[in-house]
């Protein structure tokens, strides 16, 4: 087959309800290299602080719903919706929500 379909309902969140949800849909897309996350984040929740350095992958992400803050060694960045930023492998992030509202995300990595 040419294509391979997935959703959050076939994989369990790797995450707590009560922070939100996070699915890793690699091994349900059955990709090679490119890993996908799906991610809700709720107000007050945050993700927790790590980099790529020991596998080599970039990652973006990108907000389609609410804002969230990815913290960067002391630096923040807000995304709001419609709003993604790439990340080095060495580089440490932590993702907050912030605000008071839900926000939900797509991850995007893959070895360079």
């Amino acid at each position: 087959m040419a294509y391979q379909k997935a959703s959050t309902d076939d994989v369990e969140s790797v995450i707590d309800d009560e922070y939100g949800g996070m699915w890793f849909l690699k091994e349900a897309l059955d990709t090679d290299e490119v890993g996908v996350t799906v991610m809700r984040l709720e107000p007050g929740s945050k993700g927790k602080p790590h980099d790529h350095s020991e596998d080599g992958q970039e990652e973006v992400y990108c907000v389609v719903e609410g804002e969230v803050v990815v913290e960067f060694d002391g630096e923040t960045v807000t995304l709001g919706e419609n709003e993604a930023v790439r990340i080095d492998p060495d580089q440490r992030r932590q993702l907050r929500n912030e605000s008071d509202d839900l926000a939900r995300l797509v991850l995007v990595g893959a070895p360079i």
